[in-house]
């Protein structure tokens, strides 16, 4: 094996998302397979007629190109479908399997299926990751490896495309663990030497440490989830090379350069990984932390309501705010948005003020309109005087914070804010006065004061 170039590949079956954990399988074959100047190849596993769909397919892949792993070509496996066969058919004529005429529980009738004839044999491997395995295969029985002989199934199937392929490494989740016997039957039996070196990497687990599942998790173990929220993908995958395995230092942040060179698949670890959103939400607000502003407006436009220009003033002086507040890029939405309870996102007020009655503009301390109504108009009087200077953040608090020092802090600034948001939830007043702009603010203010006079 030591002669032959490095071949792994990653074999999902069509038959729904691309799973994190399979993405993570998927990495660490890409990574193995760089280091030792080799291939990784896609097999497409369609042979699952019921199940199987193209969207499927074209979804798988897209995630791949997403996520930036590249593959050094596609093998879809019903391709291969009279190679099969002949293996079928040599198995049968060397004795290694037979033709079983039997009763099939779910038509509740006989037919024919072929068996593997089990030499039951202890079966031993050396796993690149669990290290020595072995298996008595014994209560394996006789296990069907065709419906028919044009109905090959997984085990005979898996085992002929990787012969046909030059697979050298198969690096697969620790759940095909159990399949590894049988294939290894197989293999031998048809007497293609050597067979390929093993790695069986740990389960995904959730906090309460069962196996992620589709079934129990739901969309969050799908890779497109977390592409449709707008997580970057370099995040994900530093997250996910880092779950059940790192570099042997504190080191967290590691482009998939750095993967390629450091990764080391015998210090995987064989327990399993939790898969911790809140840390993969760490990960990708330190991604974009690191974006230049046009790449931050290319990644964050999908997100900006359509009434907001992204290209215009207002949105230029938000961005910083927005950068500062977000972890994925999803949560745009939230800031700017109304959700299905009615709760108002904090920077809603830059489309429109919400309508609140006149009540809402006094300090809870200091419920008086009069008294409300004056600090109102000092205020309207000191932003006044900056228009037509672009003050920054840091010159409209220099203009109010003596005044409301003086006055008492939520007397002035709790009812400042409120007539330009409307909202109970919003930045500083400081800072929305910013991203207003003098005059809307102005206004605002105004229809505020004429609220009180009512």
């Amino acid at each position: 094996m030591t002669n032959k170039p490095v071949v792994t590949r990653f074999a999902p079956s069509p038959t729904g998302f691309l799973h994190v954990g399979g993405a993570r399988s998927a990495l660490f074959n890409y990574l193995y397979a760089r280091q030792n100047d080799g291939k990784i190849l896609l097999r497409i596993e369609d042979t699952d007629k019921e199940r199987n769909k193209p969207e499927y397919t074209q979804g798988i892949i897209s995630a791949f190109t997403w996520l930036g792993i590249e593959f050094d070509g596609t093998v879809i496996q019903s391709d291969n479908f009279t190679v099969h066969k002949t293996y079928l058919e040599k198995l049968i004529a060397s004795g290694h399997a037979y033709i079983s005429k039997e009763k099939v529980v779910e038509e509740g009738q006989r037919a024919e299926v072929i068996r593997f004839k089990n030499p039951n044999t202890k079966i031993v491997f050396e796993d690149l990751i669990k290290g020595s395995v072995e298996f008595d295969t014994t209560e394996l029985g006789d296990f069907i490896i065709a419906k028919s002989l044009d109905e090959p199934i997984f085990h005979l199937s898996n085992v002929v495309d990787d012969i046909t392929m030059g697979i050298t490494h198969v690096i697969r989740g620790e759940e095909h663990i159990s399949n590894t016997p049988r294939q290894i039957l197989i293999w031998e039996a048809i007497g293609e030497k050597p067979r390929p070196i093993y790695g069986h990497i740990p389960l995904l687990l959730a906090d309460n440490r069962e196996k992620i599942s589709k079934r129990k998790h739901g969309e969050m173990v799908a890779v497109e989830y977390y592409e449709k929220l707008g997580y970057m993908p370099q995040a994900l995958l530093n997250f996910l090379v880092l779950l059940g395995w790192n570099p042997g230092d504190n080191t967290e942040m590691i482009s998939l350069d750095q993967m390629i060179k450091e990764f080391n698949i015998a210090k995987v670890q064989k327990a399993g990984a939790i898969f911790n959103v809140e840390k993969l939400q760490w990960f990708n607000r330190q991604y974009i932390s690191k974006l230049t502003d046009k790449q931050f407006i290319e990644g964050a436009k999908s997100f900006i309501p359509k009434w907001l220009d992204i290209d215009g003033e207002i949105f230029s002086r938000m961005m910083p705010l927005i950068r500062e507040k977000i972890s994925v890029f999803c949560e745009i939405s939230e800031l700017f948005g109304i959700d299905i309870v009615g709760t108002v996102g904090e920077l809603n007020f830059v489309n429109n003020l919400q309508i609140y009655p006149s009540q809402k503009l006094l300090w809870k301390k200091a419920p008086d309109r009069e008294v409300t109504k004056s600090h109102l108009v000092e205020c309207r009087k000191m932003i006044r005087e900056l228009a037509g200077k672009s003050p920054t953040i840091e010159i409209i608090k220099s203009a109010i914070w003596p005044y409301a020092e003086a006055h008492g802090k939520g007397d002035v600034l709790w009812p400042l804010r409120m007539s330009l948001t409307g909202q109970e939830k919003s930045p500083d007043p400081f800072t929305c006065l910013y991203i207003l702009g003098i005059d809307e603010s102005l206004k605002r203010i105004d229809a505020a004061i004429l609220s009180l006079n009512s």
